[in-house]
């Protein structure tokens, strides 16, 4: 067989793959426009994919998953250390002999009848001092589609690897999609990710959470960097000055809508600006200037449809109208386009829903499943940032956390210095609600909304946070966000969205000293006066509520985080106990 590479590493591990998998076929994927335009036509004619309207919806294609592999399977994904102490509390450990027995006995001889698809793929910009590069084998053509839409797919990657170049090792086989063999398996110490028994994007797209975050987030530990579940926005002010936000919120608290916030009228008048770098993950370097730089290791988006709206984010919805995936939403047979709960205020009369059956909007189930996606080219995005495509990446002035509180955490307040801000990320939480567990209030912790992602033990993880603050003389600014504080009657009292950029005034004019705030028992909150209500049907003393800090609801915060800590034992840094002290004793001051 002639090989398009002559690294010996990526031909032994093709050839490795095949002769466990044993694939009737090998296509060497190059990403160019003519051998993906065969397998989409490829896809269409097995029923693997479906072709949508081509007037309305240019390049887009529907795809339905097995109605039992719908979403990650965080309790099936395992990080395999040789030593179980590394990967921590929060993470569910194998053995890695053991795990590489028991994937290498369910995906022996999978591919038979099947062809394996050679992907090669950097995260990153190619040459880009940031960018990795990763191989993926599968048996899944909507794999190849999906990994050419969300990495940057093709032969370059093997130009860029050399002969001796090492990549990170990604097998995917679809086996029988039995879920009660259904592994994704993380060897970060021999770069290697291993998925069996899934066809869904979170578990086989191999460069998103696995390789993007799982895997580099023990590399950055290693080589000094970070890899953040963070979008990475841009704030261009009305006289041309560019500042740079990486954020990081759980699901379900705006992480989208803020990547592709559109600010309010008078903002807009005045000649602001906002563009997205990135909506889901950023790997930060410290950089020359004595500043943390971030790049988007990814090319596209991978959304949840419902929800996702002309009101909720138009940029988002944009960006699905070409080129694009759609995975698990409902069909409308009408025009051959695509519907999700959300989309419009009514539905249409008549749709196939995720499962292929037909639908109407009294048949008292979800027509598009609620956590049905979209695969969209970042190009698509109206309002992509110049950015997006540096080498280099971007300066942050600030890096933001958010949870979805009801109480006790205010609108925003920022972090004293470096070492509180990086406490301030690792009680990250939120209120889970009743409809979801049985119990209002309960607090669902997720440091840095890393927990289902972290690569390694959460102790060391904050270690090297703290770390990398050491690396740079002028590290950004950290701020807390908290978009959902609600009244007695559970009706939210911010309006969040593109008000939201409101906030993000506030929060750049404190990385340039330009605004006062009021030093409390928690970090420097905001006056009232100084975020901007202009244009909004919105009371002051509403927003001084949601500022206000009540100490004897943090008394209790701190008595709840001080047992949250407990798991991490010895590993947790000192900074993080001090800071915990610190705001115990100023709570009862």
């Amino acid at each position: 067989m002639a090989y398009p590479t002559n690294n010996k590493k990526v031909i032994a591990f093709v050839e490795e793959s095949a002769a466990l998998a044993c694939p009737d076929n090998i296509v060497w994927i190059d990403g160019s426009k003519e051998q993906l335009d065969a397998l989409r036509r490829e896809a269409c004619s097995t029923g693997e994919m479906m072709e949508l309207n081509q007037e309305k919806l240019p390049g887009c294609y529907y795809h339905r998953t097995a109605k039992n592999d719908v979403a990650r399977v965080e309790d099936r994904t395992f990080i395999c250390c040789r030593e179980k102490e590394n990967a921590g509390p929060t993470n569910n450990w194998m053995d890695p002999k053991e795990a590489y027995k028991l994937c290498a006995d369910i995906a022996r001889g999978k591919m038979k009848g099947r062809t394996m698809y050679v992907i090669p793929y950097s995260m990153g910009v190619v040459g880009s001092p940031f960018s990795k590069i990763g191989i993926e084998v599968t048996d899944s053509i909507y794999v190849v589609l999906n990994m050419s839409i969300m990495t940057r797919v093709g032969k370059e990657c093997y130009a860029q690897l050399g002969a001796d170049g090492d990549f990170i090792k990604g097998f995917h086989a679809k086996c029988d999609i039995d879920q009660e063999r259904r592994y994704i398996m993380h060897f970060p110490e021999d770069d290697t990710i291993i998925s069996v028994n899934s066809g869904y994007g979170g578990n086989v797209l191999l460069g998103k959470k696995c390789f993007a975050l799982r895997i580099a987030s023990y590399l950055g530990r290693q080589e000094g960097w970070m890899a953040e579940h963070m979008l990475i926005l841009g704030v261009t002010f009305p006289d041309g000055r560019k500042k740079y936000v990486a954020a990081a919120f759980p699901s379900a608290c705006g992480k989208t809508n803020l990547a592709m916030l559109i600010p309010p009228k008078h903002y807009l008048e005045k000649g602001y600006k906002v563009e997205t770098v990135g909506d889901d993950i950023a790997w930060i370097r410290a950089g020359k200037d004595g500043r943390l730089w971030a790049v988007n290791p990814e090319n596209g988006f991978f959304g949840v449809a419902p929800g996702t709206n002309e009101k909720s984010n138009p940029n988002a919805l944009a960006a699905t109208r070409q080129g694009t995936i759609f995975t698990n939403v409902a069909l409308n047979p009408e025009d051959n386009t695509v519907w999700w709960e959300g989309l419009t205020k009514q539905a249409p009369a008549h749709l196939i829903d995720w499962l292929g059956n037909e639908w109407t909007p009294d048949a008292g189930t979800k027509a598009a499943h609620p956590n049905s996606r979209f695969t969209a080219p970042a190009t698509g995005c109206p309002c992509l940032s110049e950015a997006f495509n540096s080498k280099e990446g971007v300066p942050l002035d600030a890096i933001i956390f958010g949870g979805r509180r009801a109480s006790t955490t205010p609108l925003v307040y920022e972090s004293r210095d470096w070492d509180h801000g990086v406490f301030v990320g690792s009680i990250m939480s939120s209120e889970t609600t009743a409809a979801a567990t049985g119990a209002t209030g309960v607090l669902r912790h997720d440091p840095m909304a890393m927990k289902p992602f972290c690569g390694y033990h959460m102790g060391d993880y904050f270690a090297h946070w703290i770390e990398m603050g050491k690396k740079v003389k002028n590290p950004p600014k950290i701020f807390n966000v908290n978009w959902f504080r609600q009244d007695e009657k559970g009706e939210f009292l911010w309006p969040g969205f593109g008000d939201n950029m409101r906030v993000l005034e506030w929060i750049l004019k404190r990385c340039e000293n330009a605004v006062d705030a009021q030093e409390t028992a928690i970090g420097y909150v905001p006056y009232a006066k100084d975020i901007d209500l202009e244009g909004l049907d919105y009371s002051r003393e509403t927003l001084e509520s949601i500022l206000y800090i009540d100490k004897a609801r943090w008394s209790a915060e701190a008595d709840e985080i001080k047992e949250f800590y407990k798991q991490f034992g010895d590993k947790l840094p000192k900074e993080l106990s001090e800071n915990l002290a610190v705001l115990k004793k100023n709570c009862e001051a």
